[in-house]
């Protein structure tokens, strides 16, 4: 059994709109992030250390070295011969919107190109930003604007150090739709300070606003963070392997099915890795995830609210 056959997944939503495999290809094109650099802070989240996030991306290469090497260990993998250039670290949308377009155009350039991911804050999301990604979508490209919230919950962000708040995030959010550009918002489980109910109420307010694709991840404890410090101290305790699972499942079956799961893990090399130890598992929560919805014989969408009951809940 596979997880798309209950999930809606990104991998199969390229493939029912291109007609074959589509490949994300992870890129660092040099940003910072204005929680890092003392615009909003320094030290970045309390769980941040970008390598978690994306371990295989050369920091000192050119995207066009970066694009070919990736692909070459795509081809020993697998067939794909179509690719999303995915801007992954740091905040990419956090440079003037003359460097921006400039980078996204050669990645576009690179032979097989065929969409656009750009990982970013809801913060540093301009205008201007917005109306170039729109513009890249108008060209016929794929595109997604990722925004990091984690939490809908103000104190949660601002106990883990965020350095934004959730009404900007509604504000980017809402102005990324309004365009039309796809929206995938990011998720963290297993928050300090919270519980399932937060991780449900969370998925509420997100859904409510409005939003195309989701990323499950899980909180893991990696070196050189203010978290591994708070680990150590046992001032935080990571979530078991079996409640991740399990509150995944939970997540998946509220979600809307025409809603796009880019991701329902997510795993850290065991190099940097502290803690939980099965966050370095990826294939073991994926299918831990799929089994957990056979056996319940529930698929996404399962106990999806339908418009017509939040109206009804509303009044």
């Amino acid at each position: 059994m596979f997880l798309s056959d209950r999930v809606n997944t990104y991998g199969q939503h390229l493939l029912r709109r291109h007609g074959e495999r589509v490949h994300k290809i992870a890129l660092d094109a040099g940003f910072t992030c204005p929680n890092r650099d003392g615009t909003k802070g320094v030290g970045g989240c309390t769980f941040c250390n970008n390598v978690s996030f994306s371990p295989a991306a050369d920091t000192h290469a050119s995207l066009g070295v970066q694009i070919d090497k990736a692909k070459r260990a795509i081809a020993r993998r697998t067939r794909a011969r179509k690719f999303i250039a995915y801007f992954q670290a740091y905040t990419n949308t956090y440079a003037k919107i003359e460097q921006l377009e400039a980078l996204y155009r050669q990645a576009l350039k690179e032979p097989g190109m065929v969409g656009l991911s750009v990982g970013t804050r809801p913060d540093c999301v301009s205008g201007e930003v917005l109306d170039l990604l729109d513009g890249f979508r108008r060209e016929g490209f794929e595109v997604s604007l990722e925004l990091g919230l984690q939490s809908a919950f103000d104190d949660t962000l601002a106990r883990v150090n965020r350095g934004h708040t959730l009404d900007e995030y509604r504000r980017t959010a809402l102005a990324a739709r309004k365009r039309g550009i796809p929206l995938c918002t990011h998720l963290i489980v297993g928050l300090p300070g919270e519980d399932e109910a937060h991780y449900h109420a969370t998925l509420d307010t997100v859904l409510d606003i409005g939003v195309d694709g989701l990323k499950l991840h899980p909180l893991h404890v990696v070196k050189h963070t203010l978290l591994a410090h708070q680990w150590r101290k046992g001032e935080y305790t990571p979530l078991e392997k079996a409640d991740y699972i399990r509150i995944a499942a939970d997540l998946i079956e509220r979600t809307p099915e025409d809603i796009v799961f880019h991701r329902v893990t997510a795993t850290a090399s065991k190099d940097i890795l502290l803690a939980p130890a099965w966050c370095s598992e990826k294939w073991n929560v994926l299918n831990g995830i799929e089994q957990e919805l056979r056996q319940r014989g529930h698929r996404q969408g399962q106990f999806a609210a339908t418009e017509k009951e939040k109206l009804k809940h509303v009044a």
